[in-house]
């Protein structure tokens, strides 16, 4: 069976897809699509308002105690609760 979009939600602290995780487990540096937001719509709302929306390519620059991506030509702060709900996935170089 083919399994395109299963919701993205975690089981006990890891990927429940191998093609996405979450924001939090992703290292500095690193290149990233958002595929879901696995928040309450008030949320998730919010989080396409500051940039953060699905298809969006954000780079993690910390993620430290708070998350910092940059996103477009800005750096948003997150925490690390609200950085588990973003899903992204892996951007592969050369990819656009």
């Amino acid at each position: 069976m083919k399994q395109d979009h299963l919701p993205g939600k975690l089981v006990a602290g890891s990927c429940a897809r191998p093609d996405v995780c979450p924001l939090s487990k992703v290292k500095a540096g690193t290149t990233v699509c958002v595929r879901e937001l696995a928040a309450s719509p008030e949320v998730q709302d919010r989080l396409r308002e500051i940039g953060l929306g699905e298809a969006q390519t954000i780079r993690l620059l910390t993620s430290e105690a708070n998350i910092i991506c940059q996103v477009c030509n800005a750096r948003v702060a997150i925490s690390q609760q609200l950085a588990e709900a973003i899903l992204v996935e892996p951007v592969v170089a050369g990819a656009r």
